[in-house]
């Protein structure tokens, strides 16, 4: 029993002793408090960055020109080079040409005097295609009349008239019902033309069925202020007179004129037929039987009515006697 116990204090013992040893060499844990890490954080510089970027993308790649997978491009061939050369010349030259002409230099300067004027084809182009055209006001955008041009070109562009049918020719569109609503608005828009054209015509739409009064009104401002008047009972009809105006623009009067003949049996019937019911048959009668206009005058109802065909009914009731 006593040995028992010897073992068992000596074993209490010897764990006490490890306890104290294992004490001894343990590591203490100290936890820092909020203003210590706050400290110690601003304390600290920010260390410097590795990341040092190029300027540019061939700063960067420059060392593949010194590897061995480096190939050097092609150079172009001379002729595509003295193309290229001489069209970019030819546009230059064009766009100097243009800025020129829309920039036109003082004419205090002597190099500007002695250089001779050019004209791009652009400017070329769009002054043909205004002068074959007819150019129309914006006021007429939505006019279902513009449907009905398709003969002659038209364009958009900012003048007084409402059509530009040449130099010197122009026309306003009038709508008698607009008229009967707005009855100034056609003394105005002829002021606006003032004497720059030497034609001027008033395209008057008739769309309203009592045209007696306002049709009279229409007709005493354009006579009093220079103005042919052209009525048109539909839209049809109005975009053939612009039609027809644009393309005699250059055309002489007389070529609407009918054709008369020069002999004398023509002109003896032309003058004849005007009679009612005087045919060409009895005017060649009359010419076979009395021979001349002047001896037919002279000639008396008896010898008119012995003429076959002509008796004394046409003579007495159609004007011969």
């Amino acid at each position: 029993m006593e040995n028992e116990e010897e073992e068992g204090q000596q074993n209490s013992q010897q764990n006490q002793h490890k306890r104290n040893k294992s004490s001894s060499s343990s590591t203490v844990i100290k936890i820092p408090s909020y203003q210590e890490v706050i400290e110690s954080s601003q304390s600290k510089s920010t260390p410097p960055s590795l990341f040092n970027p190029s300027k540019s993308f061939s700063q960067a790649f420059s060392f593949i020109k010194s590897s061995e997978f480096y190939t050097p491009p092609p150079q172009p061939p001379p002729s595509n080079t003295s193309s290229s050369s001489q069209s970019s010349q030819a546009l230059d030259g064009t766009i100097s040409r243009q800025i020129g002409q829309s920039h036109p230099p003082s004419s205090s300067s002597p190099a500007s005097a002695a250089a001779p004027a050019t004209s791009s084809p652009l400017s070329t182009s769009l002054a043909t295609q205004s002068r074959n055209a007819i150019l129309v006001s914006h006021r007429q955008k939505g006019n279902p009349l513009l449907k009905h041009i398709r003969n002659v070109r038209w364009a958009f562009a900012d003048i007084v008239c409402d059509y530009l049918l040449g130099q010197s020719s122009c026309a306003l569109y009038l709508s008698l019902r607009y008229h009967l609503l707005h009855p100034d608005y056609l003394y105005y828009r002829i002021r606006e033309l003032q004497k720059n054209f030497k034609l001027r015509v008033v395209l008057c739409h008739v769309d309203v069925e009592d045209v007696a009064k306002p049709l009279l009104e229409v007709t005493k401002t354009a006579l009093l202020h220079d103005c042919t008047l052209l009525c048109a009972w539909s839209l049809e009809e109005c975009g053939r007179y612009l039609e027809t105006i644009k393309v005699y623009e250059n055309k002489p009067a007389d070529i609407i004129q009918g054709q008369m003949d020069t002999d004398y049996l023509s002109r003896l019937t032309h003058a004849l037929t005007t009679v009612r019911h005087v045919n060409k048959t009895d005017v060649v009668t009359l010419g076979t039987t009395f021979g001349s206009l002047s001896h037919i005058m002279d000639a008396s109802m008896e010898d008119l009515a012995r003429c076959p065909g002509i008796g004394e009914r046409k003579v007495l009731f159609h004007g011969l006697k």
